[in-house]
């Protein structure tokens, strides 16, 4: 799919750091994490309740208030350890993890508040985003929820893109990016969650977890098993034609086989500029910058090269759509689309 993408130099808020919650606080130098009491997180999720179940999301995620921190948070079951057994290096894999998650500070990633690690529990305490996923946005055609503009999508694509940005400065691969991995707060600001699980979660690439992927997994993850920090770059530009297009990454509804994958059907769709105008969502209502389109389309293109080698570096990608996000409504003298 060729592209006229222009090939762009990437642009470059520290958030607080939390103090120690006890004296049991563990830390790495930069890093510091609440450690939480297994009792302390029953009695902010009502010991579990499913009336605080996060419903929609990934299992064994729950809302909870925490007193000792006056704060709404995530509450994420990670798994319980067999305790007749020696959980000596997997509770040190946990804390390796939550440790290393509590040093990324980005306000494109969601915070890591603290951990628990007591007996066989290994949880999870992250910020609450009240707004939810992206992927309720895009996907819950719910009566009377009205679809995002063409400004606010473009806003989140370059947070998401931030974010993903960061993390590879940090050397930080993120395995697969989702829209359902990308939560958003207030003013729709989006963060990326389940960062820096790769390493962690030796099953992911088979089984269940893969198939779950399928469709916005990179190829050479899907059929090598290989993890490269292009193969988010490829993930991410499928959650950028699912923004643009308002479609599924497989949409299982199409007859044609070509069309039930996004990236297939927008490769197709791409091979003449006269068909850009139909790819755009319909529910946009030709309300959006025609030159944006093409543009954000070329992002998603250079994105989702099947060679790794020949995607766009994520810093390239950030400087193209940070172009696109407007802080206030595009300007008057902007071209727009008519409605399809």
């Amino acid at each position: 799919m060729a592209s006229c993408f222009p090939c762009l130099s990437a642009r470059k808020k520290e958030v607080p750091r939390s103090a120690p919650a006890n004296p049991h606080t563990s830390s790495v130098p930069g890093t510091v994490a609440r450690t939480f009491s297994f009792e302390e997180l029953a009695a902010a999720t009502r010991n579990f309740s499913d009336a605080c179940r996060i419903v929609g999301r990934e299992d064994g995620l729950y809302k909870g208030f925490l007193k000792s921190i006056n704060q709404v948070v995530a509450i994420k079951l990670q798994h319980a350890v067999d305790p007749s057994g020696s959980s000596e290096q997997d509770n040190g894999e946990f804390l390796a993890l939550a440790l290393m998650m509590s040093g990324l500070r980005h306000p494109n990633i969601v915070n890591l508040i603290g951990f628990c690690a007591d007996g066989h529990h290994r949880i999870l305490v992250h910020e609450y985003m009240p707004f939810g996923s992206l992927e309720d946005h895009l996907h819950d055609s719910s009566p009377g929820k009205a679809p995002l503009d063409w400004n606010t999508w473009m806003n989140i694509a370059a947070g998401v893109a931030r974010g993903l940005e960061y993390m590879h400065d940090k050397g930080v691969l993120y395995r697969c990016v989702k829209s359902s991995d990308i939560l958003l707060g207030d003013g729709y600001h989006p963060k990326l969650s389940q960062y820096g699980l790769a390493e962690h979660d030796k099953g992911w690439c088979t089984g269940i977890a893969m198939r779950t992927t399928l469709g916005t997994t990179a190829p050479e993850t899907a059929m090598a098993g290989k993890l490269l920090p292009g193969s988010s770059v490829y993930s991410f530009g499928v959650v950028l034609l699912e923004m643009i297009t308002g479609r599924r990454a497989i949409d299982h509804t199409q007859d044609a086989m070509e069309h039930r994958h996004l990236v297939t059907w927008a490769r197709t769709m791409m091979k003449d500029r006269s068909h850009f105008r139909r790819m755009a969502d319909p529910a946009l209502q030709g309300r959006y910058p025609s030159l944006d389109l093409q543009e954000a389309l070329e992002v998603a293109s250079v994105c989702t090269h099947d060679s790794h080698a020949m995607r766009a570096p994520i810093g390239t990608v950030v400087t193209a759509l940070s172009r696109l996000a407007y802080d206030v409504d595009p300007p008057e003298s902007s071209h727009h689309a008519a409605p399809n």
